[in-house]
């Protein structure tokens, strides 16, 4: 009997641990290199199958355009596929839109992965990925499903392997549009011979200090100062902050045996200006849909 519904289906968001620019193609995409990890802070979809090949959205939280990646995504699988089904997508949206931690990208994968089980297309994978880099740079690592050494525009995936870490992540109201970012004079990039820190096999060091940077932090920062008041902050309290993605999240690492617990760090946050937003995240070894596509 093929599946009617599937509801309280996860959309995790992600973390850079740091992101470099090395390069700029001719088409005017910029290159990068970086480390994603996901975190248990997500959106919950809910999908009803649709018999009259009619695809619709309703949020339940946080409005959302009228046109989100989540109603691309099925379009582009419903086209792909050419099945005659349709879906209702609910959308619990819990992520901060503009906040570089892939909130929107992750909606889209989920809807990949969901739609391929519900509609009963059983893509693998692959042909999912062929889908997901016209959505958005981030779509691709979703819908991997692990946490990824990232390469190219975001379409060069390779696992990895990372310890489990805490972090405090906060976000100003106001956001950081990608696009001013990377025309922003601050944003310089890498000479190619300096940027390679090294990809080393399937492991990455534990995210310190030392390790990476954010280049699009500087630019970030011009187009929203926000950023450099929530980085001020974090770093005053926990040290080690740095931005997310183009902003305007920033995360710090919490080390309890040398800042504070969890808990501590959860009522700091009740502390944040009126409008902020903020949350205790624990990064997770894979995506909870991980086993929703054959690799």
């Amino acid at each position: 009997m093929s599946l009617r519904h599937l509801y309280d289906v996860p959309a995790p968001a992600k973390l850079n641990l740091f992101l470099h620019v090395v390069g700029k193609r001719a088409d005017g995409y910029h290159l990068l290199q970086s480390a994603f990890v996901l975190l248990d802070w997500q959106d919950t979809l809910h999908f009803e199958r649709r018999t009259d090949g009619q695809i619709s959205r309703e949020d339940l939280h946080t409005p959302l355009p009228p046109d989100d990646l989540c109603l691309r995504a099925a379009r582009a699988l419903q086209a792909a596929s050419s099945t005659t089904q349709g879906v209702h997508i609910r959308i619990d949206k819990q992520i901060p839109s503009g906040a570089g931690m892939g909130g929107g990208s992750s909606d889209a994968a989920t809807t990949l992965l969901a739609l391929n089980r519900l509609w009963g297309l059983n893509w693998p994978r692959s042909q999912l990925q062929s889908l997901a880099l016209p959505l958005g740079a981030d779509v691709p690592f979703f819908v991997g499903g692990q946490n990824a050494w990232v390469e190219g525009i975001g379409e060069k995936l390779t696992p990895i392997e990372l310890p489990q870490q805490t972090f405090v992540v906060a976000k100003p109201p106001t956001g950081a549009q990608t696009s001013l970012v990377f025309t922003n004079p601050l944003l310089a990039v890498r000479p190619h011979a300096g940027i390679v820190y090294g990809f080393l096999g399937q492991h990455l060091p534990q995210f310190t200090e030392g390790w990476g940077q954010n280049d699009l932090q500087a630019a970030a920062e011009a187009v929203c100062p926000d950023i450099a008041k929530a980085l001020q902050l974090l770093n005053a309290q926990f040290g080690n902050s740095r931005m997310t993605g183009s902003g305007s999240a920033v995360f710090a690492r919490l080390n309890e045996n040398q800042n504070c617990s969890t808990s501590a760090a959860s009522l700091w946050l009740e502390s944040l200006p009126p409008g902020w937003v903020g949350r205790v995240c624990v990064s997770q070894n894979a995506h909870p849909l991980r086993g929703w596509a054959s690799d």
